[in-house]
């Protein structure tokens, strides 16, 4: 069962409520507001995945020649494969905050 806090939206005084373990929805309204509260989701589970999105992803790669190109998945180190992950988890936190309407719009799936 999921537990939640009490918030306030800046912009009424209605009182809303926000699961702890659960991104919060993105309503289309108030984005400067949802992303703070993002920003904080996304920081209390790990607080590498807020410099992903800030930062985008890094893609694994290596030389070959004189140019870079994407390593293989099988050649991944531990701490490459970590990073991945770690972009991927910040993946499905957006695509759960954003919902199936404004997921087509943000994501190339």
């Amino acid at each position: 069962m999921s537990r939640s806090l009490s918030a306030q939206d800046s912009t009424t005084t209605e009182a809303m409520s926000q699961f702890i373990d659960k991104p919060p929805y993105f309503n289309g309204a108030h984005y400067s507001h949802w992303k703070n509260i993002v920003m904080i989701f996304m920081q209390s589970i790990d607080y590498n995945l807020w410099d992903i999105i800030e930062d985008g992803a890094s893609i694994p790669m290596k030389r070959v020649g004189e140019i870079q190109v994407p390593k293989e998945r099988h050649e991944w180190s531990n701490q490459e494969r970590k990073q991945v992950q770690l972009n991927a988890k910040a993946m499905h936190i957006l695509l759960c905050a954003l919902g199936p309407k404004r997921t087509c719009k943000n994501f190339l799936l």
